[in-house]
């Protein structure tokens, strides 16, 4: 299926707007089968996107959340994306969601691996994905150069991989390319001009280790692009 894109003319339209369609595909999950799976990104530019969806009147105490990627630290870090999510998403109407976190303490994310993975499967699969790009067209943290793309990109890859990627100075986990396809409904939330180039650059042929949010623009299901410069 070709991804749709919509354009919005600010941030705050787009953040209230793709907030009332994500609550919209998670209701119609929980009327469908009384329960839903969202994946949501990290980062400061779905803050704004996240608090609007806490407030949404759906029935958030069937609802299991889990990010996209996560550096591999605790949620004491700055770093953290889980943080981010408690500060922003699992508020107000959403904070009886359940979550999934993608750190244990551990030394290395290799050592907890096979508990994270059983967590997540048991949540699988998703019903709502909410993504992100870079633009070196990354998404999650499927980096291109990381060193367990390749395996994370594969149609039999496990649900979540350790990723180490060059300038990404922690250890990043992060959901493989066939759980985030398989969502029947996936967002990306685009902003700024250089996204919009990089985006353009995606959209044409090629490998999808050269250009990982291929993977998703190609899913099967429905594809919806947020953008604004």
């Amino acid at each position: 299926m070709t991804a749709q894109m919509i354009e919005y003319t600010d941030r705050e339209t787009q953040a209230a707007e793709l907030a009332r369609m994500v609550a919209g595909d998670l209701d119609a999950a929980l009327k469908a089968k009384g329960k839903a799976t969202l994946a949501v990104p990290g980062g400061t530019t779905p803050g704004p996107f996240l608090t609007a969806l806490s407030n949404a009147d759906i029935d958030w105490a069937n609802v299991t959340v889990m990010l996209t990627d996560e550096r591999f630290v605790p949620e004491t870090s700055d770093r953290s994306n889980t943080r981010l999510i408690r500060q922003t998403l699992l508020q107000n109407k959403a904070a009886s969601a359940t979550f999934v976190p993608f750190y244990k303490e551990a030394l290395l994310p290799e050592h907890v691996l096979d508990q994270l993975i059983g967590d997540i499967e048991r949540a699988l699969p998703l019903d709502v994905c909410v993504l992100g790009m870079g633009e070196d067209m990354h998404t999650a943290s499927l980096f291109p150069g990381a060193d367990r793309l390749n395996e994370a990109l594969d149609a039999t890859a496990e649900a979540l991989y350790p990723m180490r990627a060059p300038g990404a100075p922690e250890t990043r986990m992060t959901l493989s390319a066939p759980v985030l396809r398989d969502a029947p409904e996936i967002h990306l939330l685009i902003n700024g001009e250089g996204k919009r180039v990089a985006l353009n650059r995606a959209q044409q042929e090629g490998y999808w280790s050269d250009a990982p949010v291929r993977a998703v623009l190609t899913a099967p299901g429905r594809v919806m692009i947020h953008f604004t410069a």
